[in-house]
């Protein structure tokens, strides 16, 4: 039987105008990690990363940690199938449409948008962005040159058949990615409806690790959302 951790990014730097990069807090989550990994001699045969930025930043810290402690780290392979839903995308093309017909989405728009403090923006946001969102996973909205809910799953499936189908038995492997293929990596090991697999894609915390076990067509879930390297509460985050 071998073992997936499955890693949600570093906290990434929101409502900066490049939201792709880790912000320091999410830098230091990753080194947490590192640091939690390789003080118990963890080892891992092989390390995959999403394409973003946030993510593949995220694996070289990791790495980084452990090898200023002397313990071997894969070089990380880029697979594109651990990308995250294109979101962002979907907000922008829906977000002014929805506002002119939804009252409920103009009336969130616009608390987000008078929010006073960072962290009112965040709340705000995250309300908006889980209707607009939410209506675009059970098909009330589609957008043009974005791949559809149904297309992002069977991205992220391929990708973890690919790691499967690879498996030598006995292996330890992490791969980086982000908050929907960890919700689609659970659809897989529970069986969860589509509105399911986004409600625990969003519970998610920044540079979490959940841990699944495989062998053959066997893929089960073992722990889901752990945080053990992070003991400072101001440390925990999900934007």
């Amino acid at each position: 039987m071998s073992r997936l951790f499955l890693v949600r990014h570093g906290q990434a730097s929101f409502l900066e105008q490049n939201y792709d990069k880790l912000s320091a807090v999410g830098e230091k989550q990753s080194r947490l990690l590192g640091e939690y990994w390789s003080q118990r001699r963890l080892i891992f045969h092989r390390v995959y990363s999403g394409p973003r930025t946030r993510q593949m930043e995220t694996a070289r810290i990791v790495g980084e940690v452990y090898r200023h402690a002397g313990l071997p780290w894969p070089e990380a392979q880029t697979i594109p199938e651990f990308d995250e839903y294109h979101g962002e995308w979907v907000m922008e093309s829906s977000l002014e449409g929805l506002a002119e017909s939804n009252p409920q989405v103009r009336e969130m728009q616009q608390t987000f948008l008078t929010a006073n403090s960072p962290q009112e923006k965040h709340k705000s946001f995250q309300r908006l962005f889980e209707v607009v969102i939410g209506k675009w996973v059970g098909g009330e909205i589609k957008v043009e040159d974005v791949e559809s809910w149904p297309e992002f799953c069977a991205r992220v499936a391929r990708g973890l058949e690919l790691i499967c189908s690879a498996d030598g038995g006995g292996e330890n492997v992490a791969v980086f990615s982000s908050g929907g293929p960890i919700g689609v990596s659970l659809q897989r090991a529970l069986d969860l409806s589509s509105e399911n697999t986004l409600k625990v894609a969003w519970m998610a915390r920044n540079c979490s690790f959940s841990e699944f076990l495989f062998s053959g067509d066997r893929f089960t879930l073992s722990s889901f959302n752990e945080l053990p390297h992070l003991d400072d509460p101001s440390l925990v985050t999900y934007r």
